[in-house]
């Protein structure tokens, strides 16, 4: 046969043979899959059909008898799905010699040949054994070997060797501990909005993980198995069978509409895989919402069904005596504790006393120390949360019994996720319901609605918090010190609560709050408070981040909306959680710094001080020349400069931005070159960058077409001209890389951007460059750009205001457009959320006295803003 048996003249004819097989075969069992739309099917088939596809090609390499073809991971578990590796064991009864092995390497190109893909391993079974004991992963593949062809004598050597080593209770730990790592992955929720159908928790391999441990144990290989041995009822067995099956169909449609192995259920496919199943827009909604809610609840299922079957596994396992303790309290004859869980005194306890539906959630806030429910409790409460209905909400003891869960010391947080969980908290609210899995079509949330409530909950609670007093200091300081902070709960369990309603989100729940306020027994002022909140909870953020904080009158009309500094602080608190809870990457220094500059000009006027320009000035310009002093300049040092800055100037910058620009310029006040300074921005976060020139009508968008070629994110930009006609402008800009080397950063930009404004070049023209997926996601949800121009009240300049998706260079578009029309720019106030833009500019210019330019510059600007 020569140096391997696949290394003949029949070879190629072997390998396009098997690879016409395989693709006609594997084309046949996705078209049936479309007609028929059984996973299951179709995941036994593509198996069936690759397990064909080996073994005629392991009976062609001419093997030793004593070798072994074993299927492990998910295609050992006998599914394949349509994309995803091949992962095979190579089982020899012996070490290969020097022939065996050429025809492995032979064989296993073959298998790369074919198409496959291969995840391979080459081991004696004393081999799989060392390496089963010292990789858990290894060992878990072993625990679902399948024989695919070859020596079934050493496969069953393999297995029983394997059963034999195995730890049943050392695997047990080794696996929950990896399954805890990975829900940390996913910030320990299965309510993401690009949830991974494999990985994330309460989907497939939290299902995989119980079968695996519960084999390992020998407990069921099945979950039929495991409802005959008491370890789940038989409903529950069809329950997660049912989920098991959804998840598998998302799955593989998830492969054939991608065209590759992919589970993560991203944005992009959502409505084309929600079509797959019929699923069409409707009722204002969106069709990727009805798939997104169905996803949502089966995980809900499965994670409660996690919990319940690991703790009666672990009970099996690890047996120790239950010893019963009384719980204490109002509820001892309900609840007692069995090695440190609440359990239920009677299995009908929940249908016998239904208040303790909610009582053995404030039971739990008062034992912070236990470690939370036993599986038959939370099975039992699973199955009473329908003995919440309108007379059961409508029982003032219920309602007390609410209400102190939201006054708890401790245990809020806990007890509302379990609350959420377990579908007590929606039955409670049927307004909270509604919510629950719902989308929300932006990428500036990265939670579905009920999910984004419970971190908004749950960063307030972390402000009353002395461990967490680090994370934001002037929270921290203001809640201490605010009564019935209990009221912040409240407000923020009902600030999103009447999403995708239709109609304004804040009225509607403004509404529900109150009533909710008055059904409970709020007092009026109370009352006054929480509806209040959900009415205003936009406001602040909205008037911090696109309003210009310096004008006596916006902080004005502010402290009329709040009115007292009771309203201002708890307004405040609030929009820190709810701009925290929406997504890790939305908060940053520059928003934090706008959200703390408003509530401390308004507390000053609220405090019957009288925001004034002059008083105002007065004060910046004697801390900047105290700082000055530091710096040894002379008294008069800025008085050249100073000279040339009017009034508004010295209201946009704060105390610190004058003396630094100060600083570098009292010696250049008429300087020829441009001067460009640096520095790490005083917020903690990013650069600010000034620019000093003399004034030329393509200046922003010059600096524009530098960051967008240096990839720089603009944060703010201030845009200031002296009476001399020079330019000092101020921008805060932001890229990843800043923090690891901003001394090189801070040189290099000094110098190129210096170099760029003396060569005076022609602009080069926008890039659309590259997506980046956040551009590409913002396809799949888009925001209609828009743009806005109009006088502004003195009638003096207009006010450009641009909404649209981000995308990179964005800002160097509309300021190339605002260059070929010859617009001054005078102030420019950037906001980023998410994927959407919002932008307002303070312009004037010739074009903007003639209505037919007008309309020429909107429709050129709105070009500008498409993606």
């Amino acid at each position: 046969m020569g140096q391997s048996a696949l290394q003949d003249s029949s070879r190629d004819e072997l390998r396009q043979r098997l690879k016409a097989q395989l693709k006609a075969e594997r084309e046949a069992l996705i078209d049936a899959f479309h007609r028929d739309g059984k996973p299951e099917k179709l995941l036994r088939g593509l198996r069936n059909c690759v397990d064909g596809i080996l073994s005629i090609a392991w009976s062609a390499a001419g093997l030793p008898a004593n070798t072994a073809l074993v299927g492990v991971g998910g295609y050992g578990r006998g599914e394949l799905f349509p994309y995803s590796d091949v992962d095979l064991l190579i089982l020899l009864g012996q070490p290969a010699d020097a022939l065996t092995q050429a025809r492995l390497e032979s064989l296993v190109q073959l298998f790369w040949d074919l198409g496959l893909e291969i995840g391979h391993s080459i081991r004696t079974v004393d081999e799989c054994l060392v390496e089963s004991s010292a990789d858990i992963t290894v060992q878990t593949s072993l625990l679902e070997a399948r024989l695919v062809t070859g020596d079934v004598l050493l496969f069953d050597e393999l297995r029983r060797r394997h059963r034999a080593a195995l730890d049943p209770q050392a695997f047990f730990q080794a696996k929950t501990a990896e399954m805890r790592l990975r829900h940390a992955k996913y910030e320990y929720t299965a309510f993401a909005l690009e949830p991974n159908v494999k990985e994330s928790p309460g989907a497939l391999r939290d299902l995989q993980v119980i079968m695996w441990v519960a084999k390992a144990a020998g407990l069921a290989e099945s979950w039929s198995q495991m409802a005959r041995a008491k370890l789940i009822t038989r409903a529950e067995a069809r329950q997660l069978m049912e989920k098991e099956y959804a998840f598998k169909d998302i799955r593989v449609r998830l492969h054939l509409q991608t065209r590759r192995r992919e589970d993560r259920l991203v944005f992009d496919v959502q409505t084309a895989i929600a079509k797959t199943f019929g699923l069409e827009n409707r009722d204002g909604r969106r069709a990727s919402e009805f798939l997104m809610q169905r996803y949502y609840w089966a995980a809900k299922v499965v994670t409660q069904m996690n919990t319940i079957m690991l703790q009666n596994i672990e009970a099996h396992l690890f047996p120790r005596p239950s010893a019963a303790v009384p719980i204490g309290g109002d509820f001892k004859e309900h609840f007692k504790e069995v090695n440190g869980f609440i359990d239920i005194a009677a299995s009908d306890t929940f249908e016998r006393a239904p208040s303790t539906v909610l009582g053995i959630f404030v039971a739990m806030t008062e034992r912070p120390d236990l470690k939370g429910m036993t599986a038959r409790t939370m099975r039992a409460l699973w199955h009473a949360r329908n003995v919440i209905d309108a007379g059961f909400r409508a029982d003032p003891l219920n309602k007390a019994l609410f209400l102190r869960i939201l006054k708890a010391p401790s245990g809020l947080v806990h007890a509302l996720r379990r609350m959420n969980d377990m579908g007590v908290l929606g039955r409670y609210l049927p307004a909270f319901r509604s919510i629950t899995g719902q989308m929300q079509h932006d990428l500036f949330h990265v939670y579905t609605v009920d999910q984004h409530i419970m971190m908004v909950v749950r960063n307030l609670r972390r402000f009353t918090m002395p461990e967490h007093a680090h994370e934001y200091p002037f929270c921290s300081q203001l809640i201490a010190n605010f009564r019935d902070r209990w009221l912040l709960y409240v407000a923020a369990l009902f600030h999103d609560i009447a999403k995708g309603r239709g109609g304004d989100h804040s009225e509607l729940g403004m509404q529900d709050a109150q009533a909710f306020c008055r059904e409970h027994g709020l007092s009026e002022a109370d009352t006054e408070l929480v509806v209040f909140l959900v009415q205003q909870h936009l406001t602040m953020s909205t008037v911090a981040q696109k309003q210009d904080l310096s004008d006596p009158d916006v902080v004005q009309a502010f402290a009329n909306v709040v009115k007292d500094e009771r309203h201002l602080t708890a307004l405040y608190l609030l929009t820190v959680a709810d701009i925290r809870g929406t997504s890790p990457k939305v908060w940053n220094a520059w928003k934090a710094k706008l959200l703390e500059d408003l509530y401390k000009v308004t507390l000053r006027v609220l405090g019957g001080e009288p925001h004034s320009a002059d008083r105002e000035l007065r004060a910046r310009q004697k801390e900047a020349l105290a700082t000055l002093r530091l710096y040894g300049l002379s008294a008069t040092a800025h008085e050249a400069l100073w000279q040339q800055l009017d009034v508004v100037y010295f209201l946009r910058h704060d105390a610190s931005d004058i003396a630094w620009q100060t600083r570098a310029l009292h010696d250049k006040v008429d300087n020829d070159k441009p001067v460009v300074k640096a520095r790490l921005a005083p917020i903690g976060e990013g650069l600010q960058v000034a620019v000093y020139v003399k004034d030329q009508p393509d200046l922003f968008a010059r600096i524009c077409s530098y960051f967008e070629r240096k990839n720089f994110s603009i944060l703010d930009a201030k845009i200031h001209t002296t009476r001399h006609g020079y330019a000092l402008d101020s921008f805060l800009v932001t890229e990843e890389s800043f923090a690891g080397s901003y001394r090189d950063i801070i040189s290099l930009i000094e110098h190129e951007l210096c170099a760029l404004l003396l060569a005076q070049e022609a602009l080069p023209p926008p890039t659309r460059g590259r997506l980046s997926r956040l551009s590409r996601l913002s396809r799949t949800f888009p925001v209609t750009p828009m743009v806005d121009l109009r006088p502004d009240e003195r009638g003096q300049f207009h006010v450009l205001s641009v909404a649209a998706n981000d995308r990179p260079g964005l800002l160097y578009a509309i300021a190339n457009v605002l260059t070929r029309y010859r617009i001054n720019l005078h102030t420019a106030k950037i906001m980023t959320l998410g994927e959407r833009v919002e932008d307002v500019f303070l312009i004037d210019g010739p074009a903007l006295n003639n209505p037919r330019s007008q309309v020429q510059l909107e429709t050129e600007l709105l070009d500008a803003l498409k993606i």
